[in-house]
């Protein structure tokens, strides 16, 4: 196998924008797959490590991306559950199938996840190189590269059928979302929901909550314009905090009469976790942080747990990460979900910096970004 030059968009430098490069692809060693990508987006997390100092590292340049799918161009030595040709969704949260994560039925938070933390192989190399650098790899995946190198255990084999340019959405923020309301918070039929944040992640949790049963989905955002798109995947209702002048908490508790079952928090803004988990009723509601909250304290009050009230987060929306990301792209491929209503725009790679620009407008739930 040979060094395959293709392009990619890289991070140079800290808050720096993306730059598309030549990038030299080491073919796969051991355990390791080398994908040509297909479809990827810019999930939340990248947003926000592109401003938040909190999340910003030293691991520089670097190529981001964890949400994407390809086919697999060739494997390393050992590879055994996809071969070349074959379909697959990039994953951010392995499965290796031996930890004591993955041998607990109620657990999805592989060991080897920590890994990803290097932004390195598991040798301690990387398999990129620039103008003579090696560049490191981010979240297990890479995905913001014409062909990437990743670990078999954080690829997952997909339908032949399966049209890549949607499903990639299964490698994270559908799966975050939906996972989160049907996993974590294990949303009842009958039930009331509140979800804060309408991004892609935020839809999805409406779509879980509607999946699940939930026959009242309240909306929350500061965004109207995303209003329209909510009620398409079934919010009962939107509510925007900046038209009342009181806490969210109260408006909710004077929507429901006692506070909502379910709350979830797809934003990642410490002092709305406060908010949603106030939201919830006192003797059992149960609020699920699904936003990404890193480098910061929680400031809640003991006296929101006195009365039965239970705070969860979640990774991956629960979903063991080889096995999840194959069976929702079988679901898709059988009509029983809907990931088309998330993909409002799509761009060539090269138009990455275009794609943040339209994210941080608001009108823009998923940009695929096609290779």
């Amino acid at each position: 196998m040979e060094i395959i030059r293709c392009r990619a968009a890289i991070v140079w430098k800290p808050g720096g924008s993306f730059s598309i490069e030549e990038v030299e692809v080491a073919p796969p060693k051991a355990k390791e797959v080398r994908i040509k990508m297909v479809a990827t987006a810019l999930c939340g997390t990248e947003m926000k490590m592109l401003k938040d100092k909190n999340l910003q590292h030293q691991h520089y340049p670097i190529i981001m991306g964890h949400e994407g799918a390809g086919i697999v161009e060739s494997v390393g030595e050992g590879v055994s559950t996809v071969k070349a040709g074959d379909k697959v969704i990039a994953l951010f949260l392995p499965q290796c199938g031996e930890c004591t994560s993955c041998l607990n039925s109620a657990d999805n938070l592989c060991i080897k996840f920590k890994q990803g933390e290097t932004h390195l192989m598991s040798d301690g190399t990387s398999r990129f190189t620039c103008k003579g650098k090696p560049v490191y790899h981010f979240g297990n995946t890479s995905t913001f590269s014409e062909y990437t190198v990743m670990n078999e255990i954080s690829v997952a084999k997909i339908d032949a059928a399966a049209p890549l340019e949607k499903v990639f959405l299964v490698s994270c923020g559908f799966s975050t979302g939906y996972g989160g309301a049907i996993n974590t918070a294990k949303v009842t039929p009958g039930s009331t929901c509140a979800v804060f944040g309408l991004g892609g992640v935020g839809l999805s949790v409406i779509m879980g909550c509607k999946a699940a049963g939930a026959t009242r989905i309240i909306a929350v955002d500061t965004n109207k314009d995303k209003f329209e798109k909510a009620k398409e995947v079934g919010a009962t209702e939107c509510i925007n905090p900046q038209d009342y002048g009181k806490p969210i908490q109260e408006v909710l508790f004077d929507l429901t009469g006692d506070g909502v079952d379910f709350s979830f928090e797809v934003i990642g803004n410490p002092e709305t976790v406060a908010a949603a988990l106030a939201s919830c009723r006192e003797s059992h509601g149960v609020c699920v942080i699904i936003g990404l909250i890193v480098g910061v304290q929680l400031n809640i009050s003991g006296h929101l747990f006195f009365s039965g009230r239970s705070l969860k987060g979640s990774v991956y929306g629960g979903w063991k990460g080889r096995d999840g990301a194959s069976k929702l792209v079988s679901d898709y491929m059988a009509k029983k979900i809907n990931l088309d209503a998330l993909i409002t725009h799509t761009l060539n790679l090269d138009k990455i910096n275009e794609a943040v620009e339209l994210m941080k407008t608001g009108k823009c739930i998923r940009c695929a970004l096609l290779l």
